[in-house]
């Protein structure tokens, strides 16, 4: 029998930012972001372009999504056809109108995760009891975070393009040595506090492939070691945004645990995680002027109790 490897031992010696901003704290290494900050971040809009990097609700080719949840569905409520019937309503003036509605999982899309998404051992983010998530998030929902809003200096790491690859392969691996590097390739150097926007175009493939794309699914991006998470502690990163539906490998490979870096990054450092997002036209840009950082801002919505939002953040270069 193969050995099991739980996380709390993986993660025993892992840094963490409990109680670092208070017991009362919920939106963790997104106090990083302050208001010299965002002044930080002003300093990199050089032409006024902006990028948007929500992908697509209702794409015609589909929405990726984690395995287990469902695309969105969208409904159409009222349209010109309603006024067909003979209780159409009717509005002095002879007004119609068009209205719809959508079921979806609210991480369902480009979306924040609330830092109370993920646990293990009976805690969430700063030492809450995880029982505080039961019928909703009473600790570190999407909302604190959504009522802060995120600005800061964002930084664009092209890993694909960094590799020459038009895509990362399934259960393609890399670390912060590797970003350090991309990011010197491309002219600048990652700073502390920086908004971290790692592409790998892996996306491209559920485009590609349809449902073949789940087939032993497994994403790539970075993987846990305990030198990666000193060094997003050590460099003070608030938020990591990511075009993988869920910001790493999905199963760390010398262990197999599924989703490390969620616990070591979000429910131990307060680390913010964004995920899916359209990150093709910003690179493209970056690649043809060279510019790859910029002014990020992103809200996700205000939705209590909610472990995450969906969200279109902008980045401003």
């Amino acid at each position: 029998m193969a050995e099991q490897h739980s996380m709390e031992d993986l993660l025993r010696d892992a840094p963490t930012n409990w109680g670092r901003w208070g017991d009362n704290d919920e939106v963790g290494s997104l106090n990083y972001l302050t208001a010299d900050e965002v002044l930080r971040g002003v300093r990199h809009v050089k032409s006024g372009t902006v990028f948007t990097l929500q992908r697509l609700i209702g794409d015609p080719k589909g929405d990726p999504v984690w395995p287990g949840r469902t695309p969105a569905q969208r409904t159409m409520i009222m349209d010109e056809s309603t006024w067909d019937r003979d209780d159409a309503p009717e509005f002095p003036g002879g007004m119609h109108y068009a209205d719809d509605k959508i079921e979806a999982f609210l991480q369902g899309s480009t979306q924040y995760d609330a830092l109370g998404h993920v646990w293990y051992g009976g805690k969430i983010w700063n030492g809450y009891d995880a029982r505080t998530t039961i019928g909703g998030l009473d600790k570190a929902s999407v909302a604190p975070i959504a009522e802060r809003g995120v600005v800061g200096r964002g930084v664009l790491l092209d890993i694909a393009r960094f590799r020459g690859k038009d895509n990362l392969d399934k259960g393609e691996t890399f670390d912060h040595n590797e970003l350090e590097a991309c990011a010197k390739a491309q002219g600048h150097e990652i700073e502390p506090h920086d908004v971290l926007l790692i592409r790998t175009n892996f996306l491209k493939l559920f485009f590609d492939q349809g449902e073949k794309f789940y087939e032993n699914f497994n994403e790539p991006g970075l993987t846990y070691s305990s030198e990666l998470v000193s060094w997003f502690h050590q460099r003070e990163i608030p938020n990591l945004v990511t075009d993988t539906i869920a910001n790493e490998v999905t199963y760390e490979p010398d262990t197999g645990i599924a989703l490390p870096l969620h616990s070591a990054l979000m429910r131990n450092l307060g680390v913010t995680l964004t995920e899916i997002c359209d990150l093709e036209k910003l690179a493209a840009s970056c690649a043809d002027d060279g510019q790859y950082t910029f002014l990020y801002a992103a809200a996700p919505l205000k939705v209590h109790r909610a472990t995450g939002s969906p969200v279109n953040p902008l980045a401003i270069k």
